[in-house]
């Protein structure tokens, strides 16, 4: 599968923000349930900030304009598009993962747990 928007990829890859890189440093190298995570991953039209293939879980790390009326209505559309894909979407607020990244590795890891137990062996 031919992926798109690989430049751009990498250029969110190299200006992430603060947020984006304390989520990076705890979902590199497998440290949520043993579970490959890729950086700034394209699907379909859409660049997921950070994306589980084994899963299909993609995890969005929201800053100020996601919270305004046009924000809210992209996310909500991006998220329906994508979950027509098979791709779950679990978003978390700048100041939730920057405040409480604990909170938010143990809902990510609750929800990779639920996956496995749900899926067929």
């Amino acid at each position: 599968m031919k992926r798109n928007n690989i430049k751009k990829c990498r250029n969110l890859r190299k200006n992430q923000t603060d947020a984006e890189k304390k989520l990076w440093a705890i979902l590199r190298s497998r440290q949520v349930g043993e579970t490959k995570f890729r950086r700034q991953f394209s699907i379909g039209r859409y660049i997921l900030d950070f994306y589980s293939p084994e899963y299909r879980l993609g995890i969005e790390a929201d800053g100020g304009g996601h919270y305004e009326d046009i924000g809210r209505q992209r996310d909500k559309l991006r998220t329906r598009e994508l979950s027509k894909l098979g791709v779950e979407i679990l978003r978390f607020s700048d100041l939730e993962i920057l405040n409480n990244i604990e909170g938010v590795w143990e809902v990510i890891w609750e929800t990779i747990e639920s996956k496995r137990s749900n899926s067929p062996s």
